[in-house]
């Protein structure tokens, strides 16, 4: 384990952003996550955990030390007649594992495919598309005390989870690094193709009787046709998450906006598409200097070559009041912004 002095970021975020990090150290094994917490006191230190570097905008160089979690495996922890128990590692790519799960009939997170990231960036999230959610299928989550060096063990009702949220990113931020996550899949799987464009992919394949690969396969082809390539065009995917909002709010917004989409959480909160809100206040497509809103998802911001952070923070906070002037909704980003 080696400690590399102003290190650039740019390799290491999907944005393709320069940033330089004071210090940058990579863990391969839980014992060197650690070592490295006890040895250099990152307790007491400013840090940043990343894996994919796929929710992260970068808009200054770093003082602190960042923390590249490369931990690898798959493992067979349990199984029963209906379950399989696999715990992943965080440095795991989050695709590469779904496509493994597909590959072996475990279902569960076949609606998850093509989603940038690691394993360990999953629960933090609570990554979700498609009408699945992560927490549906997480068992446990393991961590390393960042104060201490225990390994600490999270259940599913202690990870806290909400739409976009976990205990990770609230009270326990900044004291844990999350070093597995173990998962309960399905060996006979009920397949979830609520959603209409999974449906129509289906439709258009004459697919009747979907296995994992066909929805796995319909969800890769629909984000692939609405999302552009990170490795071709710098951006983290959705920038901002779908705002909850009350229900007698959106029969209001009806009234005024007629095809405005909104899908019921609860009988009093209705999740209305931050893309669609966009889209409306006349971003998608639209380039602001080095940066602007992708052409085929307004939900999408994106890195033209020679963007910075703060042009791309910038333009966020642009698009964030058209809408709440427009909708009068508030819109978050779903990114962490450094």
């Amino acid at each position: 384990m080696v400690i590399y002095q102003n290190i650039s970021l740019k390799p290491y975020n999907t944005f393709g952003l320069e940033a330089k990090a004071a210090q940058f150290v990579e863990c391969t094994t839980v014992e060197e996550v650690q070592v490295l917490c006890i040895t250099f006191n990152l307790g007491q230190r400013e840090i940043l955990v990343l894996g994919g570097g796929s929710n992260i905008l970068l808009t200054k160089d770093f003082d602190g030390m960042v923390v590249k979690m490369n931990l690898k495996g798959i493992e067979r922890v349990n199984e029963t007649e209906e379950h399989i128990y696999l715990k992943a590692n965080s440095g795991e790519n989050w695709h590469e594992f779904v496509l493994y799960c597909v590959e072996k009939g475990y279902g569960g997170i076949e609606n998850l495919s093509l989603i940038p990231g690691c394993i360990g960036a999953a629960p933090m999230q609570n990554i979700g598309a498609y009408g699945v959610e992560v927490k549906d299928v997480i068992e446990e989550v393991q961590a390393v005390e960042i104060s201490t060096g225990i390994i600490t063990s999270f259940n599913n009702a202690e990870c806290k989870f909400g739409y976009r949220e976990s205990i990770f990113k609230n009270e326990a931020k900044g004291k844990y690094i999350i070093t597995s996550v173990t998962y309960k899949l399905s060996k006979k799987p009920q397949l979830n193709i609520s959603y209409g464009a999974i449906k129509d992919v289906l439709q258009e394949k004459g697919i009747d009787t979907p296995s994992l690969k066909d929805i796995s396969d319909a969800v890769i082809a629909i984000r692939s046709s609405k999302l552009p390539d990170p490795k071709v065009l710098g951006n983290s995917g959705s920038f901002f998450k779908n705002p909850e909002i009350d229900s007698s709010i959106y029969a209001q917004l009806k009234n005024s906006y007629p095809a405005i989409p909104g899908y019921p959480t609860s009988s009093k909160q209705v999740k209305v598409p931050a893309g669609w809100l966009i889209e409306q206040c006349g971003w998608k497509g639209k380039h602001v200097g080095n940066t602007g809103a992708h052409k085929d998802q307004a939900l999408v911001l994106v890195n033209y070559g020679n963007a910075t952070g703060n042009e791309i923070f910038g333009l966020a906070l642009e698009i964030q009041k058209s809408v709440k002037d427009k909708f009068g909704i508030h819109i978050i980003p779903e990114v962490n912004i450094i």
